[in-house]
């Protein structure tokens, strides 16, 4: 349960220090942190710190938000655990969290024949799959198991934790980086912004993945999981406080949001990363290039991307780093073409702003890092009609910081051509996107959350500060 630690902090030339009595002193933090002690020689902090457990299931995409959110979480001297896919241990562990596997992995799932169905919205595949594959329901328990040991338990709702979250009533909050789960009259659901849905029945869309239809088709195995843990049939789910990593100058929050639906803005890292010598050089040795990556998801294309890109390269006369994914087979005269970098990965809060402009997929990570750098983007959704991504690209041209979104089953040679030297020559995007970059700058996502998660219940977090002069 909760326990208090008491610390004592300093601040000189921009930084709060933290020592613990019992422990010696701590590592230094960022004043962004702990802004709101700025007194000298020292100050007394009384915290409850708490023993928080994160849950969710997905890709890459869906469990880095988490992770983030956990290690700043863990620097306000809380004790955090995520529960997801094993085999995403490593990246979990890289940010100095607990970690609890589930046995589920959604990347060896959509790299599989069935996954491929499900993400074509293949109904039939995805009903087939939906208690080992969707929701794998082994995974209820692990992370039933956990929220019993804690003191708040944070979600993704595709957890489906909502089958156990009235248990918690007053501990539990849902945390999303894609706004597809409460309905609002004012966008489309974004799983389904592919389809020409008319705007008056926006609020009909959410319906289309009402996690509660969904658990209906699973009433046997959630009726033996409360039965096993000895709760009653009969539930409600918690209503719970939202919180969105999204910044309300992108997409706005809608009016017809309760009021404890919280977009803080987006939850990027702030720890800095460095990028890999041969990226350095490739950068030195000329004009900023375009980066063009198509995500990590596999997809099919009935077109030779990687030529695509070097033949969109030698026409345009621009520079390019080409991020390798699922989807992309590479051929020695783009791999030997030195306008070309062809890399697996970079740390993109690092690349960005190094660069012109940037394609990409339209996962709403790479989306963001677009944004905070102040780059202009062409989205090609890799899952399209259903998935959030072509939502963020019809975004993005709304905001005036992206072309026309190009689905990558839709690519043409001459259109993707023609989209690519929009990007690069409308110099309105590039206006767009410092401003809203400089509005992105003011925002600090990551530790709006964490006020809101520690100041939720006051019963189960408090703070005392005493100044001692």
């Amino acid at each position: 349960m909760a326990h208090k630690r008491f610390f004592l902090y300093g601040y000189t030339e921009g930084f709060i220090f933290s020592v613990n009595p019992g422990g010696g002193l701590a590592d230094f933090q960022e004043n962004r942190i702990l802004a709101k002690v700025k007194t000298w020689p020292l100050s007394i902090l009384t915290i409850q710190c708490m023993k928080i457990a994160l849950l969710t299931l997905g890709t890459r995409g869906d469990v880095q938000p988490y992770a983030v959110l956990g290690q700043a979480l863990a620097q306000r001297g809380h004790q955090v655990t995520l529960s997801t896919a094993r085999n995403f241990e490593d990246l979990v562990r890289s940010h100095g969290i607990g970690f609890r596997p589930i046995n589920a992995d959604y990347e060896a799932i959509v790299n599989s024949e069935e996954g491929a169905k499900m993400l074509r919205a293949n109904l039939f595949a995805i009903r087939r799959n939906l208690r080992t594959m969707v929701y794998p329901l082994q995974s209820l328990q692990s992370f039933y198991e956990l929220a019993c040991e804690s003191d708040r338990i944070i979600y993704r709702p595709k957890t489906l934790a909502d089958v156990f979250s009235d248990q918690f009533p007053d501990k539990v909050i849902k945390a999303l980086v894609v706004p597809g789960t409460y309905p609002t009259k004012e966008f489309v659901n974004p799983a389904f912004s592919g389809f020409p849905v008319p705007a008056f029945l926006n609020k009909w869309s959410f319906g289309l993945n009402n996690l509660e239809r969904w658990v209906s088709l699973l009433n046997e195995p959630v009726a033996n999981f409360r039965k096993h843990n000895h709760l009653r049939l009969e539930y409600e789910t918690a209503k719970a406080p939202f919180v969105y990593g999204i910044s309300s100058h992108f997409l706005s929050k809608p009016l017809d949001l309760p009021d404890n639906h919280h977009f803080t803005g987006f939850w990027f890292n702030h720890n800095p990363q460095t990028l890999p010598a041969e990226i350095e050089g490739f950068l030195n040795a000329g004009e900023p290039p375009l980066v063009v990556t198509f995500g990590s998801m596999p997809f099919k294309s009935s077109l030779n991307l990687a030529s695509l890109v070097q033949e969109m390269s030698q026409r345009l006369k621009v520079r390019v780093i080409l991020v390798k994914g699922w989807g992309i087979t590479t051929t020695p005269a783009v791999e030997n073409d030195p306008n070309i970098l062809v890399i697996d990965s970079a740390p993109y809060d690092a690349l960005f702003p190094r660069v012109q402009a940037v394609v990409h997929h339209g996962g709403i990570g790479t989306t963001a890092q677009c944004l905070r750098a102040g780059k202009p983007m062409l989205v090609c959704p890799v899952l399209y009609p259903v998935g959030d991504q072509q939502f963020w690209g019809d975004i993005a041209l709304k905001k005036g910081v992206g072309v026309k979104p190009l689905p990558i089953e839709k690519i043409t040679p001459e259109g993707f051509v023609t989209s690519v030297a929009q990007l690069l020559y409308d110099d309105s995007l590039y206006e767009n996107s410092y401003r809203l970059a400089a509005l992105l700058q003011e925002e600090d996502g990551v530790n709006t959350a964490l006020d809101l998660i520690e100041d939720e219940e006051s019963a189960l977090y408090k703070t005392e500060l005493h100044n001692h002069r």
